[in-house]
């Protein structure tokens, strides 16, 4: 039994830091396990141009502690009136790596997202033609769709066409939920990739009503049945470069996750590495871990690996109930339960 474990530093390339004093809180627990991360652009307002993504990797770089070697990947917030000259220049400028597709409503802070992909085109024609990733939030959002259907009716609808018409844009379909999606990435060629988060590899949906209501293990898309997770853990385990590591670590104040109209996320950056080692473990494929969150990722965008290295050890990790940060108290993954795996 392998008891210690050394991979290269990973990256998280999906994480909601937030901004003001939600990203004073949280952004150390990022930088802390990981070289680079792509940030989410959702705030209020959106990050929806190059100007303003450069402020906000600035306030990034300010809410790190000392010494951190942490680089924030910046993202754009497409909406219908989205400009592709000024992504485009953001994006050879280096203050853009990739564009994310939120549809409208479809999650915390998307009311401003787009609410038909023929209205961005033009703009996703032009990130075809520069290599510049789109990052897709891939639910539909009509009333009338389960939402537990919204993934695999998403696909159906918008990603199969998206590809035939742009065939050789380079897409990630993020935060992945179901058996459906693991099929049409595989099904897809290698410019299209798929991000799975930790949380979505340990529960099913019966999480959210285990014993009652369980506003932390909320996060959309949600937890789906146990045949979906199954799937994911194959995916992720798999050794296939189209899968790679995304926490969508969404943290939120614990009175707004226990409240009558609680937020969907789960915080689970604080072990979040510890987590995917868990399951890794647990499925035989501690050998794979590194391939998942250090190598695929940075593949897929043409980065650089990183040099550095991480070791965990089994030793087991006790998870706090809850983490008291700058003034905020926040439930972290895993509260109250202890993980296999330690980083040292």
């Amino acid at each position: 039994m392998t008891d210690t474990i050394t991979i290269r530093r990973p990256d998280d390339w999906h994480v909601h830091l937030r901004d003001g004093a939600m990203l004073e809180a949280v952004a150390a627990f990022t930088a802390r396990q990981f070289a680079r991360a792509i940030v989410m652009p959702n705030l209020s307002p959106p990050v929806t141009s190059a100007a303003s993504a450069a402020d906000y990797r600035q306030r990034i770089m300010a809410a790190l502690p000392d010494g951190s070697d942490f680089t924030p990947l910046m993202t754009c917030y497409l909406t219908d009136t989205a400009d592709a000259g000024d992504i485009a220049a953001g994006h050879a400028d280096g203050i853009f790596t990739a564009a994310k597709l939120y549809p409208a409503n479809a999650t915390t802070n998307s009311a401003h997202g787009v609410t038909d992909v023929a209205h961005i085109m033009p703009v996703l024609e032009r990130m075809q033609d520069i290599g510049m990733p789109l990052l897709v939030h891939g639910e539909v959002t009509d009333g009338d769709i389960d939402i537990f259907d919204r993934e695999a009716v998403f696909i159906e609808r918008v990603l199969e066409k998206l590809i035939g018409a742009l065939p050789d844009l380079k897409i990630v379909f993020e935060h992945i939920t179901t058996e459906q999606a693991v099929q049409f990435v595989d099904s897809c060629g290698p410019n299209v990739a798929a991000t799975i988060t930790p949380h979505h590899l340990h529960i099913n949906r019966n999480a959210m009503f285990a014993g009652g209501i369980r506003p932390h293990a909320y996060c959309l898309p949600v937890a789906k049945r146990e045949r979906h997770r199954l799937a994911l853990r194959k995916a992720a385990t798999s050794g296939s470069a189209k899968y790679f590591l995304g926490t969508d670590s969404a943290p939120h104040e614990i009175h707004a996750k226990e409240s009558a109209c609680g937020c969907a996320g789960i915080f689970n950056a604080p072990y979040a590495l510890e987590s995917y080692a868990t399951v890794f473990d647990e499925e035989g494929a501690l050998d794979r871990l590194e391939m998942f969150a250090s190598e695929h990722g940075p593949q897929f965008y043409g980065l650089p690996l990183n040099e550095a290295s991480v070791t965990l050890e089994r030793t087991g990790s006790a998870v706090p109930a809850n983490i008291e940060v700058v003034g905020s108290t926040l439930v972290p993954f895993h509260a109250g339960s202890k993980l296999e795996w330690r980083i040292i």
